[in-house]
């Protein structure tokens, strides 16, 4: 039997070559392996970086801005200089205007000429909150018709700044002799259909006098105005 031999130099450059082709095949893998780990490191970085947001979240939609609105405020006036305001609107809304029963300012025409409207007619909800108009004593809880005791009256008396505001059409959670903060919720509007069922706009009547002991215009002391509200 004949048998295959191979040569000295043969044998080396088959070793050669193997040893190569390790060594290249650990090259690659190594190479593989150094590309993954700097892609995660990359992408590491961005995450974590500050003031950046990863690509998903930088794709999210931009939410718009928020609506600018014009809504009425009501602004008290100070009267003893203190800075701050004496006085506040007791329901936030605006004076009645005209409806089946006349106007709602102050001065407008009753009973057919014979006499004036002696307060301002604010407008309300039925069972919102009243708000005191000036702070004081609570010096009376009264009706505001002998012949319905449903409608009652709050009456607050400040002697500081020499003030007595008279809040209508109230079912109030006050007694007399209470002391009340300005703004505080004195009770709650009542409703006015029963007593005007012809289509009288429910409202708080506030009465308002001043140190000269004379009726006069609760507008002269809350000035309406406008401000930008922002959001829903």
């Amino acid at each position: 039997m004949i048998r295959a031999t191979t040569t000295p130099a043969a044998d080396r450059i088959h070793i050669w070559l193997t040893q190569t082709w390790l060594t290249l095949g650990a090259a690659v893998l190594a190479a593989g392996f150094l590309q993954a780990g700097a892609h995660a490191a990359a992408r590491a970085d961005f995450i974590s970086a500050p003031g950046t947001r990863p690509l998903a979240l930088a794709l999210d939609p931009v939410a718009p801005p928020a609506a600018a609105t014009k809504v009425l405020a009501w602004q008290g006036k100070d009267v003893d200089g203190d800075g701050a305001p004496d006085f506040v609107n007791p329901t936030g809304q605006a004076p009645r205007t005209h409806d089946a029963y006349g106007f709602g300012a102050f001065g407008a025409s009753r009973d057919g000429g014979s006499r004036k409207h002696e307060g301002v007619d604010f407008m309300a909800q039925a069972g919102q909150p009243v708000a005191a108009p000036i702070s004081g004593y609570v010096t009376k809880v009264g009706m505001a018709y002998a012949d319905d005791k449903r409608l009652k009256f709050v009456e607050i008396t400040n002697p500081a700044i020499s003030y007595v505001a008279r809040v209508f059409y109230v079912d109030p959670d006050v007694a007399e002799g209470d002391v009340v903060r300005l703004g505080q919720e004195i009770g709650v509007a009542h409703g006015l259909q029963a007593r005007y069922p012809g289509g009288m706009t429910d409202h708080v009547h506030l009465e308002l006098t001043g140190p000269d002991q004379k009726r006069m215009d609760a507008t002269a002391v809350l000035t309406e105005r406008y401000v930008t509200r922002f959001g829903a």
